[in-house]
């Protein structure tokens, strides 16, 4: 119970945090910079709705149409022909992302004005500039400024003659574009051009619009329009969009009525078009002014063309390209790099610097409304009830279960979090957040019950220090902290190299010394064995007579522990020697074996005693191993599991044995040296008997104990030459089975 209460008061310190977090400022914008970049990612591109196309001025079309690069010197008359070309092609409603806001050549003027009247369904961008203005003060406080924003019109003829002009202005870069408004604040909520365009798109709806209000109050009925066509010729489409978002704020529950009101007409099912446009105009008037763009891929995801291959759009040459019944987009989109005036950062821009044009951005945004595919982020009671119930989840698994387990377990966790999390923005467009919980709350969590529980540990492993700390092992002593009520149940299995030892003439100097002079001699004897083993962080479990067995065991298999074990038997042949060298006429010819695998170590006995030590396959072998140098006159043998993978070590194959007692063959090396400094000796004689043995292995005995003959005569005395060359003399007057032969020699003694 009280582990209990401790984990969910963590649990609420971890959900705190995330509800602290998801009020500031930083955290919000690493939500949306880095979590809904990385929804984005995962979803990766979709295509986009047919109903928008993007008509592109880049520099391909500058120079096929011979005009300047700049598209503001380029000449209206071309305009105009575009005009007329997607007029002709039966475009809904054309938008130009383009500032025509001063006279140019009065001609070409002329026929821009005249190809819009002829549309009339030309949508016009209205330039806007931002300018601080300083507020004069009384002198007790700091200078403050207001911030004015100045809507530019198009040239007055252009604005007549267009069906509407509207502002679109996005954040520049550095800033990431992940927002946009449909009316556009510090405009006078004037809306902004792709919901204009939208309402051209939706024109005979419109009417539709303004009688579900009316229907759904009538009291709305002084401030609409009673013939729509008639008002938007003598005030304007924008006027009276204006006007129709004016009831809309004013009476909050006007929205869910009107909605509720269309679910129930029949249009839903006898006109679906309609239906859906009348949906996204509710959601337009009635919504939020700020949206979240829903981005459907990098630059040209929306269907684009090149501004010269459009002007032939109804020509015999023309590209394939469908504007009939779609709303098209003219403006900056070509492949552009940052430092171009039109482009944007967005989460799909290219690590190159090729960012995006605002007309896609535009054309995106239409698609986002007419479609119902716009970014929801979680309401802030939503959000902030999500991360504080993940948070104590985090928290409460973190610090009840086992770190192993709490840290898979919140891995999962986080995992199925993440996949819920791109689900509901691929199939709903819902918005959850990533980086609060993922980055934030399930480390910290993860991060804090570890430090708790290490705390609480570390106490109790000092409280069994105390009392266990003389008699057991360090590692020992550290698992029994853990468990001090199964002081019975340390074994655990482990990955490891095991070496043995065994000194040669042992019980003859035995029967020669007193028990005190063997003891002595022993004990020197031990210290340098011992050296070399704790300096390379080994430890010695055993040791009978003149015998010891020592280990280097980890979680898994280490290379670095098992180069650490052939080092140490490198150094104890030459500690041993030095040794001898100290105590002649005495000496022990001291053999080791070493092999490396899974073995179980911990607690052997029954009853009333028990012994630290390892037990298992590897144990037996290694011994084996030991003893198998006396078979071929090798002072250090290893087995192949023990050398693989590591390098600095001098080693030659001696082939493969059965050991006695074994079924498997088993590969053994000699371990000669380190490989600095070089020995051009030993590396002979090893090439050399390499050579013997794969003649060996190929029954080629002649050639075989020639080799080994050759390699014996180069060193003087070499124990695994003689060895193979007997076998080769053996083999040549009794050859073995033709098959199955593999070269495998069986051992009948220890």
């Amino acid at each position: 119970m009280a582990k209990l209460l401790k984990a969910l008061g963590l649990g609420c310190v971890v959900g705190l945090l995330g509800v602290t977090l998801s009020f500031t400022q930083t955290g919000r914008h690493f939500e949306e910079d880095l979590g809904l970049d990385f929804l984005f990612t995962l979803r990766g591109t979709t295509t986009p709705p047919s109903e928008a196309v993007v008509i592109s001025i880049d520099r391909d079309s500058s120079e096929n149409l011979h005009v300047p690069d700049n598209p503001d010197k380029w000449p209206r008359s071309v305009h105009a022909q575009l005009v007329d070309r997607l007029v002709e092609a039966g475009a809904k409603a054309i938008t130009f992302d383009v500032h025509f806001i001063e006279p140019k050549v009065p001609e070409d003027d002329r026929r821009f004005e005249e190809a819009i009247q002829r549309a009339g369904n030309v949508i016009l961008a209205d330039a806007m500039r931002s300018k601080d203005i300083p507020i004069e003060g009384d002198g007790t406080k700091p200078l403050e400024t207001t911030n004015i924003v100045k809507l530019t019109k198009p040239y007055e003829p252009f604005a007549r003659a267009a069906v509407g002009t509207a502002p679109f202005v996005l954040p520049r870069i550095p800033f990431k574009v992940n927002q946009y408004w449909t009316f556009q604040q510090g405009a006078g909520d004037a809306p902004t051009f792709p919901i204009v365009t939208l309402q051209e798109y939706g024109r005979e709806a419109f009417a539709h619009l303004v009688q579900l209000v009316k229907q759904v109050n009538p009291a709305h009925a002084d401030g609409l329009p009673t013939d729509v066509e008639r008002e938007q010729r003598a005030r304007g489409l924008v006027g009276m969009m204006r006007d129709l978002r004016d009831q809309f704020e004013g009476d909050p529950a006007l929205g869910p009525q009107v909605r509720q009101l269309l679910e129930a007409w029949d249009i839903r099912h006898t006109d679906p078009q309609r239906y859906r446009v009348l949906k996204a105009l509710i959601n337009v008037y009635a919504g939020d002014p700020t949206r979240y763009v829903n981005y459907y891929g990098p630059p040209g995801t929306v269907p684009t063309i090149h501004y010269d291959q459009a002007l032939k759009i109804g020509m015999p040459d023309a590209p394939n390209f469908d504007v009939k019944d779609k709303v098209v987009f003219v403006g900056l989109s070509e492949v552009l790099l940052a430092e171009r005036k039109d482009s944007f950062y967005t989460v799909f821009s290219k690590a190159n610097g090729v960012f995006i044009g605002g007309v896609e951005i535009a054309a995106t945004a239409f698609l986002n409304i007419l479609d119902d595919t716009i970014i929801q982020p979680l309401g802030m009671l939503s959000h902030l009830a999500l991360v504080l119930l993940w948070g104590i989840a985090i928290g409460v698994v973190s610090r009840l279960l086992p770190i192993h387990i709490a840290a898979v377990t919140s891995l999962c966790l986080g995992g199925l979090y993440l996949a819920l999390a791109s689900y509901q923005f691929q199939s709903r467009q819902s918005w959850l957040p990533l980086v609060v919980p993922l980055l934030v709350q399930a480390p910290f969590g993860f991060g804090a019950a570890v430090l708790w529980n290490y705390m609480e540990t570390d106490q109790e492993r000092k409280n069994i220090r105390k009392a266990f700390g003389l008699y057991l092992p360090n590692d020992v002593v550290d698992q029994l902290s853990k468990d001090i009520a199964n002081i019975k149940g340390t074994t655990q299995v482990v990955y490891g190299t095991c070496l043995f030892t065994d000194a040669g003439d042992y019980t003859s100097l035995s029967e020669r010394m007193s028990p005190k002079e063997l003891s002595d001699f022993l004990g020197r004897y031990f210290e340098a064995l011992f050296q070399p083993v704790r300096k390379h962080d080994g430890l010695i479990v055993d040791l009978k007579g003149d015998s010891i067995l020592a280990i280097w065991k980890g979680p898994q298999d280490e290379p670095v522990l098992r180069k650490k074990a052939c080092l140490a038997a490198l150094e104890m042949a030459e500690s041993v020697a030095r040794f001898n060298q100290s105590v002649a006429p005495y000496s022990l010819a001291t053999r080791i074996g070493l092999h490396a695998g899974e073995f179980t170590i911990g607690a052997v006995g029954a009853v009333d005693h028990f012994e630290y030590r390892p037990t298992g396959d590897v144990v037996n072998t290694a011994s084996r191993v030991e003893g198998f140098n006396k078979y071929v006159g090798t002072q250090i043998a290893v087995s192949e599991e023990v050398i693989r993978g590591l390098d600095g070590l001098l080693t030659r194959e001696l082939g493969a044995f059965r050991l006695k007692g074994k079924g498997k063959p088993l590969g053994l090396h000699e371990l000669v040296s380190h490989e600095e400094p070089i020995d051009q000796t030993q590396r002979e004689a090893c090439a050399i008997f390499a050579e013997g043995l794969a003649a060996f292995r190929s029954r080629s005995w002649e050639q075989a104990r020639a080799t080994f003959k050759q390699c014996i005569d180069f060193t003087g005395k070499d124990g695994p030459s003689q060895f193979y060359l007997s076998l080769c003399v053996q083999y040549l007057k009794t050859p073995p089975a033709e098959e199955p032969w593999d070269a495998v020699v069986t051992l009948e003694k220890k």
